[in-house]
């Protein structure tokens, strides 16, 4: 499984094997449960078992603020800031040629209906700092200005608590580039 290194992967399959069967077949049946009823939303591709989610529904949301992540967990760590109150576009991935995948390969033709249909005025691209979010943030830029919208990048560079003496020559360029006033 992604993320799970061969000593966390030792300790789950202990774990289970140590499992009286009921609760085994309790896990397994809640995994299938999540498979049956949890799909990607018709309108921003983020994973719910309503149709639309419950933040496509929410009234109190901003219509007229999109930000657009590469996957799932990305919109989940931008809702627990608290901070953004706009909705929300899941593209599915980056461009990454090395990788097979291009443009025609996300949710980008999806995102371009939804700025015909609503009255989205700005779209704020949180895409990874790496080379594949830099190349999507690029491209999606050039297919999203024609259009009359505004397009941010939410700010690179240094992590809160971070050193200087520990960062690595791009984040700390990116850091000065992305600099604001006090």
């Amino acid at each position: 499984m992604p993320g799970i290194g061969p000593k966390s992967a030792s300790r789950l399959a202990h774990y289970l094997l140590g499992l009286p069967v009921e609760e085994a077949r309790r896990l397994a049946d809640a995994i299938v449960e999540v498979k049956e009823k949890v799909r990607p939303c018709p309108v921003c591709f983020n994973y719910t078992d309503e149709v639309p989610c419950a933040l496509c529904q929410n009234p109190e949301r901003d219509r007229t603020t999109l930000c657009v992540v590469a996957e799932p967990r990305d919109l989940v760590a931008m809702e627990r800031t608290g901070e953004y109150r706009g909705l929300y576009h899941v593209l599915g991935g980056l461009i990454s040629p090395m990788d097979g995948v291009g443009p025609e390969d996300l949710r980008i033709d999806a995102l371009l209906v939804r700025l015909e249909r609503d009255p989205i005025r700005e779209v704020i691209l949180a895409l990874n700092p790496v080379v594949e979010g830099d190349a999507t943030a690029m491209y999606l830029a050039e297919q999203l200005k024609p259009r009359g919208v505004k397009v941010s990048r939410i700010a690179l560079g240094l992590p809160v608590g971070g050193d200087l003496d520990y960062a690595d020559e791009v984040t700390i360029a990116r850091a000065l580039a992305g600099r604001t006033a006090l």
